[in-house]
């Protein structure tokens, strides 16, 4: 089974996406066997292949294992709404079997997946538990993406309780990024999310007219924190 890195959020909108197609761009460049995947995603549009959402699509092409759209985003809802809901409307259960079954089969080329959550932590599944059991039952290790605004330091801190709380996750780090760039005292707040996160960031991401997968490559890749886990060498 391939190695894989969960990329949570303190919550949605923070950037995980930018930060796990950055980060699966950087090791494709290492040359690495790694592979973009988004288990469930809501929010996507009607193509005459079917529902496709933005996000996955972009994971998806900057990895090295092609792997068909159906494995690197096996649950995907048209409304951009809560997932479970989604998944409620369209009749869909999304049991945490059929999850790790499909990693297992979406991973089997692979020595590396960046695997990229939905929401924050505890987003819920439907018809019980939530996307967290995907890497808490498999020991993924977890990424924290902190988008760097009013509230953020509670959010992370509450994520990264319940992460360590359940002992089965490696905390591999965090990384800020700075969504809203009128946040102030930003030097304060880093040190403080330090203090609260068990560490300073892997990355600090700044605000980026386009946050492409190649300019966030470029900023992770100058991290020697985020270079010495184990999947980035």
């Amino acid at each position: 089974m391939a190695q894989g890195i969960f990329i949570t959020g303190t919550d949605t909108g923070v950037g995980k996406t930018v930060v796990a197609a950055g980060l699966v761009r950087l090791l494709a460049r290492q040359g690495r066997r790694v592979i973009g995947l988004k288990p469930v995603a809501s929010g996507a549009e009607p193509t005459p292949q079917g529902l496709r959402n933005a996000d996955a699509l972009s994971l998806a092409a900057e990895g090295t294992v092609p792997v068909p759209y159906a494995l690197t985003n096996p649950y995907c809802f048209e409304p951009p709404i809560a997932p479970h809901l989604a998944a409620a409307e369209a009749g869909v259960e999304v049991p945490f079997g059929n999850l790790a079954r499909w990693y297992e089969q979406a991973t089997a080329d692979a020595e590396v997946a960046v695997v990229e959550g939905a929401g924050g932590w505890r987003v819920p599944l439907h018809p019980e538990g939530f996307l967290s059991d995907l890497p808490e039952r498999l020991g993924l290790g977890v990424i924290l993406v902190v988008g760097l605004r009013l509230g953020c330091l509670n959010h992370a801190r509450l994520s990264f309780e319940v992460i360590e709380r359940s002992g089965r996750c490696p905390f591999l780090g965090w990384i800020g990024n700075r969504i809203d760039p009128r946040f102030e005292r930003l030097d304060g707040n880093l040190a403080t999310l330090a203090e609260l996160l068990g560490g300073p960031s892997l990355a600090v991401l700044p605000p980026l007219a386009e946050a492409t997968p190649e300019a966030v490559a470029g900023l992770l890749g100058r991290s020697e924190r985020l270079r010495r886990l184990p999947s980035a060498h």
